[in-house]
């Protein structure tokens, strides 16, 4: 699944085999946000963390910031 974009947010979901998984990556996504300074508006549930990017100093909009954090947190997903 492909990133996508709505309501001025880019938007994707992953889903994990369980509880643990989804967490383990949330903490990987977590450090490299912290590294970026640009931390994401996220949820999880279960096995399954959801995301909506933008920034929020460019008021709430798209920007190549959240593109690049996409690509890193696509990265972290693909790693075991």
């Amino acid at each position: 699944m492909e990133w996508i974009t709505e309501k001025n947010r880019l938007k994707k979901t992953f889903t994990f085999a369980d509880f643990t998984e989804a967490f383990g990556f949330m903490t990987k996504v977590a450090i490299t946000a912290e590294k970026m300074n640009h931390h994401p508006t996220w949820t999880n549930t279960y096995n399954t963390v959801s995301f909506e990017l933008s920034t929020h100093d460019a008021g709430n909009i798209v920007t190549e910031r959240d593109r690049k954090l996409a690509k890193e947190i696509d990265q972290l997903a693909l790693k075991p």
